[in-house]
C-alpha cells in the first residue's frame, strides 16, 4: 500500500545555503569593521603619553658616561731593584720636582762600582806609565840622534882635513879611508834611527789612543754606574700631586715595579667607553655636551681615541673647551652627549616606550578628534637621547602615543577615555 512521504522543511542543501549566507554577511561585517575601526581597545587618557610631531633641527647624538682623570699623569717605575730604606713622603702630598719620595739600597750595584772604580784607577795608572815611558824613549832618542849629529859634524872636517893631506901625499890611503867609512857609518846609523823613531812614534801613539778609549770607556761605565745609584733615590720627576704610592719599609722591588703616580695639577680630562658600534664614526676634534655640572653645561672635544676594544667598547680621552669645572674631582662620574652629525633639518618624533613594542615599523595616530587612535605604519632613521628622525609615515602637528604599547594587544583603534 502506497504512503505520502513528508518532505523536510530544511533539505541539505538549503542548509549549506543558508550557512554560506551568513558567512558571507560576516565577512562583509568582518571588512566593514575593520574599514571603520577594526579591533578596538580602549585606554584610559590619563596612562598614555601623547607628543607632537615637528620639524627642526636634528642632530645625532649618543650619551655616554666618562671618568675624571688627571689631565697628565706620570707614573714612577724602578729603575733598579733594591730594598726599600727609607720613605721621605707618603701618598697624597704635594711635590716638587726631584723632591726624594723614597731610597732603595743595593749591595750588588755598589760592589759593581767600587770594582769598575778600581779598574778605572788600574787603567789611568797604566796610560801614566806609558806616556811616561814614551817621553823618556823620545827624549833617550833625541839625546842620540844630538850625539850623532855632533860626530857627523866633526868627522865631516875631518874628512875635509884628510882629504887635503891625502892630495899631499902627506897621509896614507888607509887612513883617509878609515875617517870616511866612520863618517857613512854615523850618517847610516843616523838614518836608521829616524826611521826606527817614526815606526815606533806611529806605534806608540797607537798604544796611546787606544789606552785612553779604553780610559774613557771605563769612565763612561763609572758615570753610568753612578748614574743607576742615583736612581736608587726614587725622586719626582715633575712637580704634582703623589696620588698614589705603594711602598713599605724593608721590601725587595725588583726592577720596573711601578710604586705610584703623580698627578700634574694642570688640569683634568674625561676618559669614557663607547660603544665598538660606532668606532668607526668617533674622531679627534669630535664635539660634545656635558649634562648640567652645578647647573652649567660644558663643551668637550675628543683628544684621542684608542683603537683597542674591551668587552665591546673603546675608550676616549675628552678636553674641556676652556676653564674645566672647579666643582669635579678626581674619579667622578660625568655624563656627555658626544655630537655624531651636523644639525640637519628634520621631522622628529619625541623617544618613547612605544619602540620596544613596533621596533619603529608602526604608531597610534590621534584623530584631529583626539578622542581615537588608529594604527600607521612609518618608517624612522637615526636617534639622539631625545627625538626620533622620522623619514615617512607622519607629519609635522599630528600627535602620536608615544608611551608603552605592551598592553594594547593587536587592537587597531584605541579608544581615549
Amino acid at each position: 500500500m502506497d504512503r505520502v512521504i513528508k518532505r523536510s522543511k530544511w533539505p541539505p542543501r538549503r542548509i549549506a545555503l543558508v550557512i554560506a549566507i551568513v558567512l558571507f554577511l560576516a565577512l562583509v561585517g568582518w571588512g566593514l569593521s575593520t574599514t571603520t575601526g577594526g579591533r578596538k581597545f580602549n585606554v584610559e587618557r590619563e596612562k598614555v603619553t601623547i607628543a607632537t610631531v615637528e620639524r627642526g633641527p636634528f642632530q645625532e647624538l649618543i650619551s655616554v658616561t666618562g671618568n675624571v682623570l688627571p689631565r697628565t699623569t706620570i707614573y714612577l717605575d724602578a729603575v733598579e731593584g733594591g730594598r726599600i730604606e727609607e720613605i721621605f713622603l707618603q701618598e697624597g702630598a704635594v711635590v716638587a720636582k726631584d723632591q726624594p719620595i723614597l731610597r732603595l739600597s743595593n749591595t750588588s750595584l755598589q760592589l759593581n762600582l767600587l770594582n769598575a772604580e778600581t779598574q778605572r784607577l788600574e787603567q789611568i795608572s797604566r796610560l801614566e806609565q806609558t806616556r811616561f815611558q814614551v817621553e823618556q824613549n823620545n827624549l833617550n832618542l833625541r839625546q842620540q840622534l844630538t850625539d850623532m849629529d855632533y860626530n857627523i859634524q866633526r868627522l865631516q872636517r875631518d874628512i875635509d882635513r884628510a882629504q887635503e893631506l891625502f892630495d899631499k901625499k902627506a897621509i896614507s890611503s888607509q887612513e883617509y879611508e878609515r875617517t870616511r867609512d866612520e863618517y857613512n857609518y854615523f850618517v847610516r846609523r843616523r838614518d836608521l834611527t829616524v826611521q826606527a823613531y817614526r815606526q815606533d812614534s806611529l806605534r806608540q801613539t797607537l798604544q796611546i789612543q787606544q789606552m785612553t778609549q779604553a780610559a774613557d770607556r771605563m769612565d763612561q761605565n763609572f758615570a753610568v754606574i753612578l748614574e743607576r745609584l742615583e736612581t736608587l733615590t726614587l725622586r719626582a720627576p715633575v712637580a704634582g700631586q703623589l696620588t698614589a704610592l705603594n711602598a713599605e719599609l724593608g721590601e725587595l722591588r725588583t726592577p720596573g715595579f711601578r710604586f705610584g703616580q703623580i698627578d700634574v695639577l694642570d688640569g683634568v680630562k674625561v676618559r669614557a667607553g663607547v660603544d665598538e658600534f660606532y668606532i668607526n664614526r668617533v674622531n679627534r676634534s669630535q664635539r660634545a655636551l656635558t649634562q648640567p655640572i652645578a647647573g652649567q653645561e660644558y663643551e668637550m672635544v675628543i683628544r684621542r681615541v684608542y683603537p683597542e676594544v674591551r668587552d665591546g667598547r673603546f675608550e676616549v680621552d675628552l678636553d674641556f673647551v676652556g676653564e674645566s669645572p672647579s666643582s669635579v674631582r678626581r674619579g667622578q662620574t660625568i655624563r656627555f652627549r658626544l655630537e655624531m652629525s651636523d644639525p640637519t633639518d628634520a621631522v622628529t618624533l619625541p623617544l618613547g616606550g612605544f619602540y620596544q613594542t613596533t621596533g619603529g615599523n608602526w604608531v597610534y595616530v590621534l584623530d584631529e578628534s583626539g578622542d581615537f587612535a588608529i594604527r600607521r605604519s612609518i618608517r624612522l632613521g637615526r636617534k639622539n637621547p631625545q627625538v626620533f628622525e622620522v623619514l615617512e609615515g607622519l607629519e609635522p602637528g599630528e600627535r602620536v602615543i608615544t608611551s608603552s604599547y605592551d598592553t594594547f594587544g593587536e587592537a587597531d583603534r584605541l579608544i581615549l577615555k
